[in-house]
């Protein structure tokens, strides 16, 4: 029985911690006297590496920009990271794990970061929207052909 254990996959979050968090506010205090609502931008990114040993961290980032006509309200950006294990999993299905089952534990964690910095730097709190991780690896898969096959 412990070798039919051995070859199953298996998945597990090892750690979930805040790797690194920036909040700017160029414009203070002038800013907190305006009246207007500043237009938010958002930008995501997602690194992952192995740690050896079935270790592997994954790091999901968030970059809010408030901006009012040319001027940065602030600029929140957190980077949440998670140490999870990965056997018996086919290093082709490696990316999957990557890009969808690992941002999508950690993007909870990311979401109430995000918030909490933009309330604690004097404003209303940012809320992240849900993603689609999954979504969003198919159709990078779909714009990115897949690397040509070496004999």
């Amino acid at each position: 029985m412990a070798e039919a254990d051995a070859t199953q996959p298996q998945f597990s979050i090892e750690k979930i911690y805040l790797k690194d968090v920036s909040v700017e506010i160029p414009n203070a205090p002038q800013v907190f006297l305006e009246r207007d609502q500043p237009q938010l931008e958002f930008s995501f990114s997602n690194q992952a590496k192995s740690l050896g040993n079935d270790f592997h961290e994954v790091v999901l980032t968030a970059t809010v920009t408030a901006k009012l006509k040319d001027k940065t309200v602030f600029l929140v950006e957190a980077s949440q990271a998670g140490i999870f294990i990965v056997r018996g999993i086919p290093e082709s299905d490696l990316e999957a794990v990557y890009a969808i089952t690992c941002p999508t534990i950690l993007q909870p964690y990311l979401r109430e970061t995000v918030s909490d910095m933009t309330v604690r730097a004097g404003f209303p709190p940012v809320f992240l929207a849900p993603m689609n991780f999954d979504a969003i690896y198919q159709q990078r898969q779909r714009v990115e052909p897949a690397p040509a096959a070496t004999h």
